[in-house]
């Protein structure tokens, strides 16, 4: 069996790197840590031994649009729980439109937004 630490990093295909990185490091708050060709954005905890990581890997412009389902249903990034009320009203107040759910394993507080891609970006925190 193996012994998964943890997810190190999620490699998401996008078609304008500059709109993917001004919101995944303008609205999310991520630390660049590497370029060029895919930008390496810090997404966790600095304290362990493989940084965990967004990637926005740039496609070619002649790249078709995506068709939706898409492969990637969503991704999670955890915020505390002392922070989700500062987070939401920080995205509302930047003109996100929020979408809340509820996770059907886990007691959470969840709320959505959009990347410029479409992919959902999930904030989720202990309830």
């Amino acid at each position: 069996m193996t012994k998964i630490k943890g997810i190190a990093e999620i490699v998401l295909n996008v078609h304008d790197v500059d709109a993917s990185l001004k919101f995944y490091q303008e609205v999310l708050g991520l630390e660049v840590i590497g370029r060029p060709g895919p930008v390496f954005l810090k997404a966790g905890d600095p304290a362990v031994s493989i940084p965990q990581m967004v990637v926005l890997f740039p496609l070619p412009p002649e790249a078709a649009g995506f068709d939706k389902p898409r492969t990637l249903h969503h991704l999670a990034l955890e915020v505390a729980p002392e922070d989700f009320d500062t987070e939401e009203q920080r995205l509302q107040k930047l003109g996100y439109e929020i979408r809340y759910g509820q996770h059907p394993v886990i007691s959470s507080r969840t709320m959505y937004i959009d990347d410029p891609d479409g992919n959902e970006v999930e904030f989720i925190c202990a309830a």
